[in-house]
């Protein structure tokens, strides 16, 4: 290891094949400051254009030897944990595969942090609430109503009880382009069914505040940059119901609002229960951090550029 890179800051990110994981390496390769090490299970598959601008660990977060080992390797000064298992209803229907994932694989980050005097930030959710009182300050008290959300509580509890160096960070409804195109989301969905001439039903009644994944990604990296502990709500700044994100995306793409249905959430049969109203006040992001999210209009435009250097 060069004297040049033993300076830098190391940041291991695991999930880095996500999107997050792909939006953090993205930013941070960048940065002559750190040193960013990528993992995930199995091969890399970020751009090829980024090699040697980033380190890759295969990583399996569920083995607890592996953890340790790419630990020893890379002891990195920070760890940002975005692999998580998020399908909501999956993780009602295989809750030992959830929980081995979402718990006890933050058992093992936390281990390696002492070990490593690592800091780690744990990616948490709103889900971890009932929705009953949304949109929720960092200091409200969590009331899952799914295995999801259960699950990521008990992580943060973990981290609660912990002594290592740790931040939380809670956010919603994460929008934004993977690099292979592998992950749909609102906006892409809304955009092509509509081009397709597809009637589509949208619900009014969930209340969520959207996070554009690039801004997700650069509230994480604040919280890194200066150290930052305790719990940070980062998400969107915008309330709206799916329903209103339908609309604001056929008005920005110039598509068919009459295709658009408005529907309610007692239509649909899905295997988890959804918390009805979450979404996050960001004051505390804001003040310490410097946290500035982009409206949701704003992240329509971001994609909708994304989209077009995909097809050029």
């Amino acid at each position: 290891m060069s004297i040049e890179s033993q300076l830098k800051k190391r940041v291991l990110v695991t999930g880095a094949n996500g999107l997050l994981g792909q939006k953090l390496v993205g930013i941070l390769r960048n940065d002559d400051s750190v040193e960013v090490i990528g993992t995930g299970k199995g091969a890399s598959r970020l751009p090829e254009s980024w090699d040697g601008s980033y380190v890759w660990q295969e990583l399996d977060i569920t083995d607890r030897d592996q953890v340790m080992r790419v630990f020893s390797i890379t002891k990195p000064d920070s760890v940002i944990h975005t692999a998580a298992m998020t399908q909501v209803d999956d993780c009602e229907k295989d809750r030992d595969g959830c929980r081995i994932l979402n718990v006890e694989a933050v058992r093992y980050l936390i281990e390696a942090c002492r070990e490593y005097k690592s800091h780690l930030i744990h990616l948490s959710t709103d889900f971890i609430f009932d929705g009953e009182n949304g949109p929720y300050t960092e200091d409200a008290l969590p009331n899952p109503v799914n295995y999801y959300g259960e699950t990521k509580m008990e992580a943060e509890n973990l981290l609660l009880a912990s002594d290592i160096r740790w931040a939380i960070v809670r956010t919603v409804l994460v929008y934004g382009i993977a690099q292979d195109m592998s992950r749909s989301n609102i906006i892409l969905w809304v955009k092509k069914s509509l081009e397709e001439g597809k009637t589509i039903k949208v619900v009014n009644d969930q209340w969520r505040t959207p996070t554009l994944a690039e801004d997700l990604a650069e509230g994480c990296i604040l919280i890194m940059k200066i150290g930052a502990t305790g719990i940070f709500n980062i998400s969107g700044a915008d309330f709206l119901t799916p329903y209103q994100m339908a609309l604001q995306t056929a008005d920005f793409f110039g598509l068919d609002k009459t295709l658009i249905t408005e529907s309610d959430s007692t239509l649909f049969t899905q295997p988890a229960k959804r918390p009805p109203r979450t979404g996050f006040i960001i004051d505390k992001a804001k003040k310490e951090l410097g946290y500035s999210p982009k409206s949701f209009l704003a992240g329509i435009g971001i994609l909708a550029k994304q989209l077009k250097l995909a097809d050029s």
